[in-house]
């Protein structure tokens, strides 16, 4: 099978990558631009753990083909960060001890992000309606809920 030649926007760097037709976004970020942060949960996007942002609008990338984000501008959480300085998210996470073996961590920073982009003071009711397509193995969410509240009103303030 032909490769197909793939130029898009990933964390606002332009990226050339080649891949297969029926190669996942998910496995193109992981295997071709070794972009590991992004993780694979069920590669039927119903945890959530893949989670990026195209075009500013929030999916699985378990479910979307890479050739179709030719042109498009992807955010993963490599991207997150400003090099050293985390995310006021991040930060947070870490500050309410949000997360246990990290393999949803990545995916719930991105879906939180994007609430907050959209809703920069969410309720607790809405972060949880937002973050539902994020499944966590190991705890709890009452934590990470917590840490979405105390990082928006820091963003806020």
């Amino acid at each position: 099978m032909a490769r197909a030649h793939v130029t898009t926007t990933i964390n606002g760097d332009v990226v050339d990558f080649l891949c297969e037709a029926d190669q996942t976004l998910l496995s193109a970020l992981r295997d071709e631009l070794r972009m590991t942060g992004t993780k694979e949960g069920c590669g039927t996007g119903d945890c959530g753990a893949c989670s990026v942002t195209i075009d500013g609008r929030l999916v699985c990338s378990c479910l979307v083909l890479a050739v179709e984000v030719e042109g498009k501008a992807i955010d993963t959480i490599e991207g997150m960060a400003d090099g050293e300085n985390l995310h006021p998210l991040q930060k947070k996470f870490l500050e309410h001890a949000a997360l246990q073996c990290g393999i949803c961590t990545p995916g719930i920073l991105i879906a939180a992000r994007s609430l907050l982009e959209r809703n920069p003071d969410p309720s607790e009711t809405e972060i949880r309606y937002w973050l539902a397509g994020n499944l966590c193995r190991c705890t709890g969410y009452h934590k990470i809920v917590e840490a979405v509240l105390d990082a928006a009103r820091e963003m806020r303030s």
